[in-house]
């Protein structure tokens, strides 16, 4: 598929958008006025993978706290502000990488000048980012209800508002918690703009809930060339967003690296305990970052065979299974040893 050419904006010392690769972002839900807890999250969401974080800011304390969180972490950080414009320029002067404000929503043409100024002068960019929950008023009564066109209109006010000001830098999200909604927004918006996107399910739900919804609208999206940088949202820990974000990546081909996973459901033809196995092979590979497809198949006759482009595999038998490499089966182990064997072979890989 081919990406909707965008513009190339400099978040940190990576990009979104043009020909940058589409990263994945996440947010912390510590207190952000906790700099050690803070900071010991995203340390973890580095290792997962998380390329880009965002961290509330609700006051000054917590503008503060990012001054030493930003010199403890080594991926750009977004200060994600409401209404407040000297906790904005707070967060600038603290070391922050990027801005997640409206623009209208912060007062005075005045007040915008300032914060459109101190980021230009940073080069920090801007991300708007409209969400179906707060759409202003007078466009809910125009529109009678919460729609594409009323989403994308909002956007374009607050975009307006920064291009009036010569400022350029800005990422835009158009968010709703209705997948169809979500769909429909940012197509829209993409033939509108040439902004990078940073495309989202809000509110999305559960880990289970939200990962199908947010892998279902995103997913549609990326396969449309839309998007050039994505958060999964999550009520739950949010190193599970990354997991979620990298798998849907890799999962429309956008994303080479990392470990491949495919299983078979199991049938009645399966002899072996092949569920556990495939979540401890599952559990075991952790993040590791080799280029590999791995397989785990429930048939010792048709296994090797149906996963024939893995690089490598375990295809169960009788309580025992066979090991695969590309198709080949290189040795037959007890059921109890076909996990740490078929590790063992990964590592020498």
């Amino acid at each position: 598929m081919e990406r909707i050419n965008t513009r190339k904006i400099k978040v940190g010392k990576i990009y979104i958008g043009g020909d940058s690769p589409i990263t994945v972002q996440s947010m912390t839900n510590t207190d952000t006025r906790n700099a050690v807890a803070t900071i010991e999250q995203i340390l973890g969401l580095e290792e997962a993978g998380c390329d880009i974080i965002r961290c509330a800011v609700p006051d000054m304390e917590a503008s503060e706290a990012l001054r030493e969180i930003t010199k403890q972490i080594h991926i750009p950080l977004v200060a994600d502000i409401h209404f407040d414009y000297n906790l904005a320029l707070a967060s600038i002067k603290n070391g922050v990488s990027a801005l997640r404000i409206n623009p209208g929503n912060i007062g005075s043409p005045e007040r915008v000048r300032m914060v459109a100024e101190a980021a230009k002068e940073k080069g920090i960019p801007i991300r708007i980012g409209v969400n179906s929950g707060s759409l202003e008023k007078e466009l809910l009564e125009r529109y009678g209800r919460v729609c594409p066109e009323a989403l994308v209109e909002s956007a374009l006010r607050h975009v307006d508002i920064l291009e009036n000001l010569n400022f350029n830098d800005i990422v835009i999200s158009i968010k709703s918690s209705n997948v169809l909604q979500m769909i429909d927004s940012y197509r829209l918006i993409s033939q509108k703009v040439d902004y990078p996107l940073h495309i989202g399910v809000t509110e999305s739900g559960t880990i289970w809930r939200g990962t199908i919804k947010s892998s279902v609208g995103i997913g549609a999206l990326l396969c449309e060339g839309i998007g050039d940088t994505i958060r999964v949202s999550l009520t739950g820990d949010p190193v599970e967003e990354v997991k979620v974000g990298k798998e849907i990546l890799k999962s429309v081909g956008y994303l080479q690296e990392g470990v491949e996973f495919v299983s078979c459901p199991t049938c009645g033809r399966t002899q072996i305990d092949l569920i556990s196995i495939a979540k401890e092979v599952e559990d075991r590979l952790g993040t590791l970052n080799k280029k590999i497809k791995i397989a785990v198949m429930g048939c010792a006759v048709n296994g090797p065979g149906e996963a024939r482009e893995a690089d490598i595999g375990i295809a169960g038998g009788n309580g025992e299974g066979l090991i695969f490499k590309k198709g080949k089966i290189i040795k037959k182990v007890k059921e109890q040893d076909l996990v740490g064997e078929l590790i063992k072979e990964i590592e020498n890989l």
